[in-house]
């Protein structure tokens, strides 16, 4: 027998100003219409600073939200090997209903005893109740982790808006259909209709989050909800304040989150959201999340199927601007034989961009040792990726320290660089308000408003277009297209970010990159705009279309997650049909990414990996993260090793600089680092390499890339061409004839004459 639903200390806490509320009715629960959804994402940005406004002026009405919209979360801080953070520097003051499950550490069980003793303390300047309860993690409708078969709903409008599509922060397509729309929709609006969760186990719940509809073209959301609880789904509780059944405020607009914490946990198996009220010009429209903490059952077959552990002993949290930085000097204190940490320049609010080297000879490039990047965090929200950078600092840290022979020879012939947070200005913003109601796009951009993984030049059309007119490659060359001199400007809309990032491409010689992204589960490789003016979606290789698949495939195939078929799509795109690959060109087309502009101007092959459907995932969700990437991470590193390598040398032994290196049948070409090494990927196979420098004479061989992990040494010789030598000897004597004295003049034409020339 299921036991009966507990709903203990139900609202007796509720000061009287709230149970005045109560009374008061339900009179300001709909809103003056919006503005129609010009831009997706600035509707966002514009909406949430007005609607954080009204909060501060208008107490909700018969309503208990938490109030702590822009209230941090703060778990217990785990360093690496016995590494502790220095608490006395958090600024945050937690409060009881805004802690992580995770609360060993003694400061957060000393404010969480503090908050207990003074349950009716309200906050600071929201005029919001505060909670008394821990707050639980999100049961997993965004991550996934809750499947299609445990959401219900009373009726639906139509597939594409079924309650499989109820998931916080899910995204409709631009073009919506009957398949992949952006809520749960209502059949009908009126105030019997709900939307369920079946959690599969007795759960404690705690609080629910609300938004509305994502669509370019309708205003639906909910404006206030009842909820219910059942053990059996036939008998429901209804959570009450009193006598009276709770109503909970809901959104005031389509896109920002809305979370209301009960004021008490309830335990049962279903959880209903029952809308009363709604936007009076829309529909019954939602996307939730649930909060709760599944009760302890070691039989649950769900929950042993679900569960992920990992072994690693990592500092498993959300950081801060100033934790990371204290992480990365943790690390760096760790492991000082092998670690580097410097900055590549500022943001747009003055704060540096870290970036930490991880080699056997850090500070030094070494010729033959090829130069490998990591970086996220271009759009400041999608969190998981700077996350993952941090952890995989740390893992390689305690890795080689351990003897991990895979780590060592990564470490020991390779050259690592990791910058984990680019935007570091739009990270803060979304860290501010917290993991589940910064929504979709706050933080998204740089201070100054710009999207900096789309803020380089399009050098694509001024290769294209020098093709078209078959410059390509008498007047131009295939490969190190020069930035154009307006985009240099001081004038020019290039985020300080950006200015950075270029000069950091331009002085390290990277050979393979990957930027860690957010909100799908895909590999994009270049190009990423279409050819054909005007197409949205486009197939658009590179010449070295094969090279960037498998590099693609290396990362998507040894996810836990990203090639699974069954696994369920993110948001409207069925990437695990495509080997969790794509060409971002076929995805949707964008100007000036830095994929395009990284193979286009420099040697570096680029791609982007979209390592979670949560941009933004709850703490308790990193661990299992990091299991899901951890391989992948590891395995896409020690693709730089894939291809040839070489050096191009003079005949004095001398390493030429930017001699170009030409495969034949490739239209791309590279060029020699300072040292005259260089390192060229290519899939297995016989190739035709030719080298050439200006002055020199050309050299030709052929180079045989096998399969297993190791570039092929290909080395080069080339000599001076005569016409070079010339020209040398006439600078040298101001371009003015050499005059040769009358007997050595003589003596010359002599010997040519016995000899017959």
């Amino acid at each position: 027998m299921i036991p009966q639903v507990m709903t203990s200390h139900r609202l007796s806490l509720l000061t009287p100003l709230a149970l005045l509320g109560l009374l008061v009715g339900f009179a300001h629960l709909s809103y003056g219409s919006v503005a129609e959804d010009e831009d997706y994402y600035m509707q966002e940005l514009l909406t949430r600073e007005q609607y954080n406004q009204v909060q501060f002026l208008e107490k909700p009405v018969a309503s208990i939200p938490d109030g702590h919209e822009h209230s941090r979360q703060n778990p217990a801080k785990k360093m690496p090997k016995g590494k502790a953070a220095d608490s006395s520097k958090q600024t945050d003051k937690p409060t009881a209903d805004a802690k992580s499950v995770k609360t060993a550490n003694k400061k957060a069980e000393k404010n969480k005893k503090s908050s207990l003793k003074n349950p009716n303390s309200i906050s600071e300047g929201d005029g919001h109740y505060n909670s008394i309860t821990d707050e639980c993690p999100p049961m997993g409708l965004e991550t996934l982790k809750i499947d299609d078969f445990q959401l219900h709903a009373s009726s639906t409008k139509r597939y594409g808006l079924g309650a499989h599509r109820g998931r916080l922060n899910i995204q409709a397509g631009i073009y919506e259909d009957d398949l992949y729309d952006g809520a749960w929709c209502a059949g009908r609006d009126d105030p019997l209709q709900w939307f369920e969760v079946d959690a599969r186990r007795l759960t404690k719940f705690t609080g629910v989050i609300t938004q509305g509809r994502s669509s370019l073209w309708s205003s639906d959301w909910v404006t206030s909800y009842k909820v219910m609880v059942s053990n059996d789904s036939h008998t429901w509780i209804t959570l009450k304040n009193g006598s009276e059944d709770l109503i909970f405020s809901g959104n005031r607009e389509k896109e920002i989150p809305v979370r209301n914490i009960f004021p008490a946990p309830v335990i049962g198996r279903y959880i209903r959201v029952n809308p009363r009220s709604w936007f009076n010009s829309g529909s019954i429209c939602m996307r939730v999340e649930i909060l709760g903490c599944p009760m302890p059952d070691p039989n649950n077959y769900y929950h042993r199927r679900n569960e992920v552990i990992t072994t690693d002993d990592l500092d498993f949290k959300h950081h801060s601007y100033k934790e990371m930085r204290q992480l990365m000097k943790v690390v760096n204190e760790m492991c000082p034989n092998i670690t580097r940490i410097y900055n590549i320049g500022k943001s747009h609010s003055g704060l540096k961009l870290y970036a930490i080297e991880i080699s056997d000879n850090p500070g030094d490039h070494e010729v033959g040792e090829p130069e490998f990047r990591y970086t996220a965090g271009s759009h400041g929200n999608e969190v998981l990726g700077r996350e993952l950078l941090l952890l995989l600092m740390q893992f390689m840290c305690l890795e080689y320290l351990a003897g991990n022979q895979r780590i060592r020879h990564l470490v020991e012939e390779t050259r690592i660089h990791l910058l984990p947070s680019v935007n570091p200005d739009g990270y803060e913003k979304a860290f501010e308000v917290g993991s589940e109601l910064s929504g979709w796009s706050l933080g998204r951009w740089s201070n100054d408003g710009i999207d900096i993984h789309h803020n380089f030049p399009d050098l694509n059309s001024i290769l294209w277009e020098a093709e078209a007119k078959k410059w390509v490659p008498r007047k131009m060359f295939n490969h190190h297209v020069p930035i154009p001199a307006w985009y240099l400007s001081k004038n020019a809309s290039v985020a300080l970010e950006t200015r950075a990032l270029i000069a950091w491409m331009e002085k390290m010689p990277f050979v393979l990159g990957g930027n860690l992204q957010g909100g799908e589960l895909v590999v994009t490789f270049p190009y990423d705009r279409t050819r054909s003016q005007g197409m949205t979606r486009e197939h658009t290789p590179t010449p070295d279309d094969h090279v960037f698949r498998w590099l693609a495939f290396s990362y998507a195939s040894t996810h836990r997650l990203m090639t699974d078929a069954n696994r369920r799509v993110c948001h409207t795109e069925d990437f695990a049909k495509e080997d969790g690959t794509i060409n971002g060109a076929s995805w949707h087309t964008a100007a000036g990414s830095m994929n395009d502009f990284s193979y286009v101007h420099t040697n570096c092959f680029e791609l982007s990996m979209y390592v979670g459907c949560d941009k933004f995932p709850h703490e308790s969700e990193l661990p299992e993260e990091w299991e899901n990437n951890r391989e992948s991470l590891l395995v896409f590193m020690e693709q730089v090793h894939r291809g040839i390598k070489g050096v191009v040398r003079d005949l004095q032994g001398r390493g030429i600089a930017n001699a170009i290196i030409s495969v034949e049948g490739i239209g791309h070409d590279i060029r020699t680092a300072a040292d005259g090494d260089y390192w060229r990927l290519l899939n297995p196979g016989e190739y035709r390499v030719t080298a050439r420098a200006e002055g020199y004479s050309l050299a030709s061989k052929k180079c045989e890339v096998g399969y297993e992990i190791g570039a092929t040494r290909c080395d080069f010789t080339i000599g001076r061409t005569n016409l070079s030598r010339i020209k040398e000897i006439m600078e040298k004597f101001n371009k003015q004839p050499i005059r040769l004295p009358v007997r050595q003049l003589q003596a010359r034409r002599s010997r040519e004459r016995r000899l017959g020339t």
